[in-house]
């Protein structure tokens, strides 16, 4: 950005990539909605030539969040799936990816059903530790991929440590941050190559767009990534890069919330009867708590557990079932991130997709729910949550 520099986060996420319109002053820039470009001679243009290629809108979108993420370079996509897509695909025949087990559902279904059919090994660790990682490496492993906090069970990956062992091994990383934001953890300044996002959540914030992006650590890695982004083809519309950013400008305020939220929640709920674990990172109880409250702290210092909260019932599928069609505040939907709070039953709904024994195994069982906390006022989630744990 040209007009002011450095900045805190919370100015970035309003600032970079929304510069006054140069044409007409006006003040939120003017979404393109154009497929394509007029050349002033064949070959010639002023940067700009085929949308699936270049776009404005997605540009802005593109440098706000490379400057949040402290990146040198970012790409959007239509959807999170579309962008690890990408990401897989840097990889060939032969190659080994390397994963902590618990992955969202849908990681797991593109890196066993898809990529695996191309040779692309994907290999599983159930432990989070370092060592653990280390064990598994191999020169054909060319991808160290992490989510943390993880999806649905919430553990948190030393993002530092796994890194410098994935390097040492020839290996690049990738850490989706999708659950943390860069408001609460920067991956790269802890050794990751790439971070990626489903912008559909806390970025978006508002269940209303679909979208997601890989930032990348140098301009080394971008010139794949930009070809894999314009010949797959999956690039996000105008329309759907103008209500990221617009989400953007609020994400710091939100993220507060919602962790101030989620940890409140979290507290009140951990020793009820009707519930045998309760997850959240900034809980003492919680396995991680001490990597958590080291590593996720993000843009401007702050530092929160996130917005996610993990229960798991007592009595199974059935009180897990009318625990979840009793809610009346959360809605029982599958996404997150929203400034609405959502209820997930992951075993039947994001991560179904995984076998059922490898579900279970992983402690993803019927009991098992999902909440992303929103920004409502934290008494009426409290309150909706024992009514409906009453109902179960």
């Amino acid at each position: 950005m040209n007009r002011f520099e450095p900045m805190h986060f919370a100015t970035r996420a309003i600032h970079v990539g929304q510069e006054p319109d140069p044409t007409t002053g006006a003040t939120v820039p003017p979404i393109y909605a154009t497929s394509t470009y007029t050349q002033s001679s064949p070959g010639e243009h002023k940067g700009y030539d085929y949308s699936r290629t270049r776009n404005p809108t997605r540009v802005m979108l593109e440098d706000a969040l490379c400057s949040l993420e402290g990146g040198a370079a970012c790409a959007c996509f239509s959807s999170g799936c579309a962008a690890t897509t990408a990401l897989l695909a840097t990889l060939s025949p032969g190659d080994k990816v390397l994963a902590y087990a618990d992955v969202y559902g849908g990681t797991f279904r593109l890196m066993k059903r898809v990529f695996e059919t191309f040779g692309v090994a994907p290999v599983f660790t159930e432990d989070t530790s370092p060592q653990a990682f280390a064990k598994l490496m191999d020169p054909r492993t060319k991808l160290v991929w992490l989510e943390s906090p993880t999806n649905p069970l919430l553990r948190v990956l030393d993002i530092e440590a796994v890194a410098k062992v994935a390097h040492a091994g020839g290996a690049k990383v990738c850490v989706d941050n999708t659950f943390a934001t860069p408001v609460l953890q920067l991956p790269i300044k802890l050794g990751a190559d790439y971070v990626l996002h489903s912008t559909t959540k806390y970025v978006g914030g508002h269940s209303d767009v679909v979208g997601g992006a890989i930032v990348m650590r140098d301009k080394a890695l971008q010139e794949k990534i930009a070809f894999l982004q314009n010949s797959l083809g999956g690039v996000p519309g105008p329309f759907d890069c103008f209500l990221q950013q617009r989400g953007l400008k609020t994400l710091a305020v939100r993220m507060e919330r919602h962790c101030a939220n989620a940890m409140r929640l979290a507290e009140h709920f951990r020793e009820h009867r009707k519930l045998s674990r309760v997850l959240y990172p900034f809980l003492e109880s919680h396995p991680d708590v001490a990597v958590a409250k080291k590593q996720m702290r993000g843009g401007d210092g702050f530092s929160g557990g996130g917005g996610m909260v993990t229960i798991v019932l007592k009595d199974g599928w059935e009180a897990t079932k009318r625990f979840c069609s009793s809610l009346r505040v959360f809605s029982l939907a599958e996404s997150l991130g929203g400034v609405e709070s959502l209820c997930c039953h992951p075993a039947s709904m994001t991560h179904g997709s995984i076998p059922k024994e490898i579900r279970e195994g992983r402690g993803i069982t019927d009991g098992l729910v999902r909440l992303s906390v929103g920004i409502e006022h934290v008494d009426d989630l409290i309150a909706d949550v024992e009514q409906a744990l009453g109902n179960a």
